[in-house]
């Protein structure tokens, strides 16, 4: 990481730390990577089911590409570390990461450790080689610090012949509980409707927001018909579309649905269909992780409400 970027990130960081009120040195406590977690479920937080097995999950997780890959700099270790406890605290528990995000599966493990919470993660990577594929998710599983992820998926179809062989060998002898596959972009959804029909999958995960609504069309009736679990990479665009929206004003309705700003507004759109399981929005502020978590409390908007969201956004 150059030090301009380095910069920035911490002005981000620190930033987002101040809004929260979490410095140490403001209350007296542990730095926040230094506070340990329980395991007890943090009350009121939206579950949603996993269509293959129903066990429950937190409606909001939370994805690692470019904001945990910080490489190898001990103070934004820390700070990513301090990103994952209020998320922790929130009552989230996907995270999502891969092979080719960098350090981030590090960072995530390093947190992990600092945090005690390696019982509190629904750890969610990828496998993403035309190689070894078993030797790409044994080098993860190090880098998480883990005994055996929950989720697997085959990033942007890869090798997804040999790949998903690989994670259905994993699931039948118990090293592995769910398998998937990603895109993003919207650049290969038919491609990955293609899997869902040929394959026993529990996951996709794909790129879904109020301006990307490509998927709604078969993508998410096909998932509920086949009981697929959906998580939604890029429920920001990559944060573009909060900054497109950075200083408009709230529709009036948000107030119906609990939302305080643009990205719960946008989270909520996403929860409230029927066919997402989990958007995945990263972040490198703590404020922002317990912000995109409270959108996972309170009411969601039904069909009508959706449409003026989408229709709002679009147009602003």
């Amino acid at each position: 990481m150059s030090e301009l970027d380095r910069r920035r990130f911490l002005q981000n960081f620190l930033g987002g730390v101040a809004a929260t009120g979490m410095f140490a040195g403001i209350c007296g406590a542990k730095p926040l990577w230094a506070q340990t977690l329980d395991n007890r479920d943090v009350p009121d937080v939206l579950k949603k089911p996993i269509p293959s097995t129903g066990e429950m999950i937190p409606a909001v997780g939370m994805g690692s590409w470019i904001t945990f890959n910080v490489g190898n700099d001990q103070e934004l270790r820390d700070q990513c570390a301090s990103v994952m406890s209020v998320f922790f605290a929130a009552g989230g528990k996907m995270i999502d990461s891969s092979p080719m995000y960098g350090s981030a599966q590090d960072v995530i493990g390093y947190g992990l450790d600092k945090l005690g919470a390696r019982g509190r993660v629904f750890a969610t990577d990828k496998v993403w080689t035309s190689d070894d594929g078993a030797a790409q998710i044994a080098q993860s599983t190090a880098r998480w610090d883990i005994d055996r992820f929950d989720l697997l998926q085959v990033h942007n179809l890869l090798r997804i012949n040999d790949n998903l062989s690989i994670l259905f060998d994993m699931k039948d002898a118990g090293k592995l509980r769910y398998v998937g596959v990603t895109t993003s972009h919207g650049r290969r959804t038919d491609d990955v409707i293609a899997v869902m029909k040929k394959e026993s999958l529990d996951f996709v995960q794909v790129t879904y927001n109020p301006v990307d609504r490509k998927v709604e069309q078969y993508l998410l009736p096909l998932a509920q018909e086949r009981g697929i679990g959906v998580i939604v990479n890029r429920p920001f665009r990559g944060g573009s579309l909060i900054d497109r929206l950075q200083g408009e004003a709230l529709p009036g309705f948000a107030d119906e649905i609990g939302a305080k700003s643009w990205a719960q507004v946008i989270l909520k759109f996403l929860i409230s269909h029927p066919g997402v399981t989990c958007p995945i929005p990263a972040t490198t502020q703590p404020s922002h992780a317990a912000e995109n978590m409270a959108a996972a409390k309170g009411p969601l908007p039904d069909d009508e409400m959706r449409e003026r969201i989408a229709a709002m956004i679009g147009l602003l």
